[in-house]
């Protein structure tokens, strides 16, 4: 079997697609993982400010938008929110 010049373009434009569909498809997986973990770390955070903070008399209250904040904002988010709580 000889390769022709044609087969050797079609398995490189074939390369090429593939590696084109794989970052197209791996790309968004990484945004969702990391939203995920941003997520997970910010209601950990919210969690351990309301338990510790509470010794100190600064807490924050659980709701959709401090929901929303610390889950997409993560750990920033959670010092967003206690600095907008001080200022208020």
């Amino acid at each position: 079997m000889v390769l022709g010049f044609s087969s050797i373009i079609a398995f490189i434009i074939g390369i090429i697609a593939l590696y084109a569909l794989s970052v197209l498809l791996v790309v968004p997986v990484k945004i969702i993982i990391r939203l995920v973990i941003n997520g997970i770390m910010g209601g950990l955070i919210l969690l351990l400010v309301n338990l510790v903070g509470g010794l100190f008399g600064l807490s924050i209250g659980i709701n959709p938008v401090t929901s929303i904040i610390a889950g997409f904002l993560g750990v920033p988010g959670v010092v967003l929110l206690l600095i907008i709580q001080m200022i208020t």
